[in-house]
């Protein structure tokens, strides 16, 4: 018995254990099988209601998903953290859902599933009283819009209905530096016809959509740009694009086009500057104050700008510099009607006053300047001398004369040479603004006047000469030519400074004429020059000889004296010897003559006897049979044969004469002599 009884009582408790186990797992189904639902402090409870059995509210009305009045269905109302009763499982439904969290750096994006329709036209939910969206009972009664809704959800912890609201999260919008924010706006009133982009509205940078659409807020590109920093944008109302800042550098200026504004005035090509836009930043200001669309005659110096894109375009451009040594003529596009301030002693062309249409009477002197090129034409005038070359392939830094070439002319007797000319010209400061009002450019004053003006002059004055003058009056020829340009430039407000004859290029024929001639006049002074050098050569060898020679000198004068004293010592003893010798001669001849006559009387008669004998001789025989006799006995002397071993007989046979007995003798001794003899 007391077994039985202590293993009921163990029993029990087990019993109990058992249960208080079950409970402790599955206290929420005992809870939830009795009606009783526990929130945790985190979560909320959306409600769906089955059914409803009897009553006015048991369905929802046309078109409605969310109950306000108790009909079956999804429940405006949520449960809040805590314990609830009364909420049968049989006839509701409740869901646990984490209350909703936004971080930082991001917002969330709402769309209600339940609500009034849109309006037509439009695509954004108006703003309602809502406790952001965490009454959605109140969100329905105020009258709440289906579909996205205009109001975010900033950062933080809500408890949102996620039966009536959908929440998406998405970055906040972020505009980083040298970066700003083109927006267009989704929904809005219709741009009116005409108009490019909506006018500027006041909505806390886009951010409040509701005073957007309130103040008038017109769909499509906006002129109002976000700058940086980080914005709550609603993605679903506004599009947000970053694009460049304008930096507009040292030594240049921005060029505005706008887009938007009244239509430019008949006749003008750039609107005229307004006042209050903050240098086009604030375009709705530009548009009140009467701007104009198209290119603006202001410009933007340098800096940084917030110029919405889609309402101005920005090209950068240099300054208009004005260089040292010249000054800046301007040709104004823009700006009041010009009148002209030259009176008559001007007639080619009108100079106006500064701000006017036409060219200014007062240039600009050196220095950069902020000056819209597409209205305003500076051009650069130079003041310095400026030289012009007629040379091909010759040419100065400022181009100018870059299509120039050598002037060819025709002498007067018939030849064509080349010539090279360099002219100077200066044009005064005051007088720039009448040479670009008369030719519109210096290259234009080039080509109309100073090329045709030089070319035609040398043209001419080579036809008035033939070339050897010219080339010998080179120097006449270019006074003349300095002379005569200077007048005819000084009618154009030019100073001609100076005009130079450069190279001079004959023809070939008569240039190698003129070449030999000179050659052979340096070659004769080349002679002379070589001569006079030998002569004072051989002078200064001379002198050299004689300095070296000097005690040489010396002592050969002193020689000479001496010998002078032994020459007329020794003339004295020759005088001497002479008269002796005199003397002694007178003697001598006096003998010689004596004796000489003396013998020659002796041989005087000796010849004459032998002149007798031989008279007498002759005389006894033949003149003929003389002459042989004494040959033979000259030859007997010499020991000739007087007999011949050979007779050279005539033809007649008779005996040969004296002649005849000599050739054969001389015949013979040839034969009889050796070969070997010469």
């Amino acid at each position: 018995m007391d077994f039985f009884e202590s293993l009921v009582g163990h029993a029990t408790w087990l019993f109990v254990l058992i249960g208080l186990i079950v409970v402790a797992i599955g206290y929420k189904w005992v809870l939830w099988l009795f009606g009783v639902i526990i929130v945790p402090d985190d979560s909320l409870g959306v409600v769906t209601k089955k059914f409803v059995l009897f009553g006015a509210n048991r369905n929802l009305p046309d078109g409605r998903i969310i109950a306000l009045n108790g009909e079956a269905g999804y429940q405006a109302d949520t449960l809040a953290p805590g314990l609830h009763v009364a909420l049968w499982p049989w006839q509701y439904t409740v869901e646990l859902v984490k209350f909703f969290t936004v971080p930082q750096g991001e917002v969330g994006v709402v769309e209600a599933c339940d609500g009034n329709p849109l309006p037509s036209g439009r695509i954004i939910a108006k703003q309602v009283e809502c406790d952001t969206y965490q009454d959605a009972r109140a969100f329905l009664q105020n009258n709440g819009e289906r579909g996205p809704q205009m109001a975010l959800i900033p950062p933080g912890t809500y408890r949102i209905n996620t039966l009536l609201f959908k929440v998406d999260l998405k970055p906040a919008v972020s505009i980083p530096q040298g970066k700003l924010g083109i927006v267009e706006a989704l929904d809005g009133a219709p741009l009116p016809s005409g108009r490019v982009i909506a006018r500027q509205v006041v909505c806390d940078s886009f951010q409040d959509g509701a005073a957007f659409l309130a103040g008038g807020g017109e769909r499509g590109p906006q002129m109002s740009v976000i700058t940086p920093g980080t914005y709550r944008i609603n993605p679903a109302l506004f599009e947000v694009h970053l694009a460049e800042v304008v930096d507009i550098p040292e030594n240049k200026v921005g060029i505005i086009t706008t887009k938007e504004g009244k239509p430019l005035v008949t006749g003008e090509i750039a609107g005229p500057e307004v006042a209050g836009h903050n240098m086009f930043q604030n375009p709705q200001a530009f548009v009140d104050n009467g701007g104009s669309k198209g290119l603006q005659e202001q410009v933007l110096l340098a800096g940084r700008y917030f110029i919405n894109p889609r309402f101005a375009t920005v090209e950068v451009v240099d300054m208009v510099e004005v260089p040292i040594a010249n000054v800046g003529v301007v040709i104004a596009y823009v700006g009041r009607e010009g009148h002209d301030v030259t009176g008559e002693s001007f007639r080619h062309g009108n100079l106006v006053s500064r701000g006017e249409k036409g060219v200014w009477v007062d240039p600009l002197d050196p220095g950069k300047y902020p000056i819209n090129p597409y209205t305003h034409k500076v051009s650069n005038v130079p003041t310095a001398n400026v030289v012009l070359n007629w040379a091909t392939g010759k040419t100065e830094a400022h181009k100018l004369d870059a299509n120039l070439s050598t002037i060819t002319v025709r002498s007067a007797d018939g030849f064509k040479f080349n010539l090279d000319v360099s002219q100077i010209i200066h044009i005064p400061r005051n007088d720039a603004p009448k040479v670009i009002a008369r030719f519109g450019g210096m290259a234009a004053l080039v080509t109309q006047v100073l090329e045709p003006t030089i070319g035609n002059y040398f043209r001419n004055a080579a036809q008035g000469s033939d070339i050897i003058d010219f080339l010998k009056n080179r120097s006449k020829r270019q006074d003349e030519a300095r002379q005569a340009i200077a007048a005819a430039l000084k009618e154009y407000n030019v100073g001609a400074v100076d005009t130079l004859i450069g190279d001079i290029v004959p023809p070939d024929e008569l240039m190698k004429t003129l070449t030999d001639r000179k050659i052979a006049e340096q070659e004769r002074v080349t002679y002379d020059t070589q001569r006079q050098a030998q002569v004072v050569k051989q002078e200064l060898e001379q002198a050299t000889a004689l300095a070296a020679t000097q005690a040489r000198v010396v002592d050969a004068e002193r020689q000479v004296t001496i010998a002078d004293f032994n020459a007329k010592a020794t003339v004295k003893a020759a005088e001497g010897q002479a008269q002796s010798k005199k003397i002694n001669a007178e003697a001598d001849a006096t003998v010689l003559r004596t004796v000489g006559e003396a013998e020659a009387a002796k041989t005087q008669a000796v010849g004459g006897a032998e002149a007798e004998v031989i008279k007498l001789k002759i005389a006894s025989m033949e003149s003929g049979n003389y002459a042989m006799v004494q040959v033979a006995e000259a030859l007997a002397k010499a020991g000739v044969k007087l007999v011949p071993d050979i007779v050279a007989g005539g033809g007649s046979g008779q005996g040969g004469t004296l002649v005849d007995v000599l050739l054969g003798n001389l015949i013979r001794e040839g034969m009889t002599k050796p070969k070997g003899d010469g």
